[in-house]
């Protein structure tokens, strides 16, 4: 008998759902560790050219990750069985950005040639834009209408477009230097980019001005990544640090170190708003949880090679269970929560050490995993912020827009 592929409904099923405190999801998803540091799967093209994985995004079903490597190529992984189910050559110089339209029908694509490709989510590519940028496409992402979408580029430019028209409308110029990343507000018309003049820029894409910026990093920002709450930037840069802004402040709310080495991408899980993880360029990855001020779970090893193991891109499976990463190792990695609560260290716990989602208690932020009794405050001397010694409330959790 041939198996049933419930993946798309299940994502579907999660996002619409009502919460209940008697949640469906898998056993093994409810466990009392909820941080995806189990190692799964390593996935690598063996073929003369294979090159490093630029950038890993799962299709909006779950069912299947595509990721852009180094030498413009496309390859589609079947998110069950790990095999490769695609491989085209999609660009013809390497693959920088992708992102998906939130009516799930459409994505884009950028390289280091400034062009930016239109794509069906059957894969066919419907249109080219070669003169997009004058140099490389470094990120882009859709704002929530699919009516536009940003770019940022080498070029020192951010710019807006027209998704139906396949137009430019603005460009944005206001950076010394290269722009990294660029994220759009979840619900506002608000545009966040960083870049290698160390500086944090916030956007108004309606009249084109520039809001505010942040100077507090040292050295280059590589991602720039608004939390699904609408209220908290967080950024990573060359200089080892990460830092959460909060929007309705407009200030540093929080800097996060352990890295060792420069921090090169970001990823707040689907579900839990104060929830991130982050890749650095030693190969390492952390999870983390604002409220924390160490890392929850460190994997050092997460990627090796004996020349380069920067980890390139993170992305979460839509549902949260399963995280994947994408290195200079040339592997594609994939990462999920584990049952067995006896091979987690006394730093990755989250009982009476580290209670990692404790605040939620207070919130009305949707919880997944069921609470059987009131869970223990962590202090100060366990990892929480603040001076106020036992469970100090971080502003927005469970304040979602």
């Amino acid at each position: 008998m041939a198996p049933v592929d419930y993946t798309g409904s299940v994502v579907r099923y999660t996002q619409n759902r009502k919460w209940s405190s008697s949640d469906p999801l898998p056993a093994a998803a409810c466990s009392d560790n909820p941080f995806a540091a189990q190692f799964v799967h390593s996935c690598t093209n063996y073929r003369a050219r294979a090159s490093s994985i630029n950038r890993v995004l799962w299709t909006p079903s779950g069912r299947r990750l595509i990721t852009g490597s180094q030498n413009g190529e496309f390859t589609l992984w079947n998110g069950h069985s790990f095999n490769r189910e695609l491989r085209i050559q999609a660009h013809d110089h390497a693959i920088r950005s992708m992102a998906w339209s939130f009516d799930d029908e459409d994505w884009i694509s950028g390289d280091d040639g400034g062009t930016i490709r239109y794509w069906k989510s059957n894969m066919n590519n419907v249109l080219v834009n070669e003169s997009a940028h004058h140099e490389s496409v470094r990120d882009l992402s859709f704002c929530r209408s699919n009516l536009k979408f940003c770019s940022c580029s080498d070029d020192t430019t951010v710019k807006i477009w027209d998704f139906g028209r396949c137009q430019q409308e603005q460009t944005l110029t206001g950076h010394g230097w290269n722009v990294k990343s660029v994220d759009w507000h979840p619900t506002n018309s608000l545009i966040a980019s960083g870049g290698k003049d160390s500086v944090v820029k916030l956007w108004d894409a309606r009249s084109r001005r520039e809001l505010c910026s942040f100077y507090d990093h040292k050295n280059w920002v590589h991602s720039v990544k608004w939390n699904p709450n609408g209220n908290w930037l967080l950024t990573a840069s060359k200089d080892h640090v990460i830092k959460l802004y909060d929007l309705r402040a407009m200030k540093e709310l929080k800097s996060f170190r352990g890295h060792q080495n420069q921090v090169t991408a970001l990823a707040w899980h689907p579900l839990f708003e104060d929830y991130f993880v982050s890749g650095s360029s030693d190969g390492s990855i952390f999870h983390w949880l604002v409220g924390h001020v160490t890392p929850q779970v460190e994997i050092p090893n997460a990627h090796t090679n004996s020349y380069n193991n920067s980890v390139w891109d993170l992305q979460w499976h839509p549902i949260g269970h399963m995280i994947c990463s994408g290195s200079n190792d040339r592997t594609t990695k994939f990462w999920c929560r584990t049952g067995d609560k006896s091979k987690i260290s006394q730093n990755q716990s989250i009982g009476n050490q580290n209670s990692a989602f404790a605040r939620h208690m207070n919130s009305n932020f949707p919880f997944p995993f069921p609470f059987h009794g009131p869970p223990t405050i962590a202090t100060r001397d366990q990892g929480t912020i603040g001076s106020g010694g036992v469970g100090t409330i971080i502003p927005g959790v469970g304040i979602a827009v």
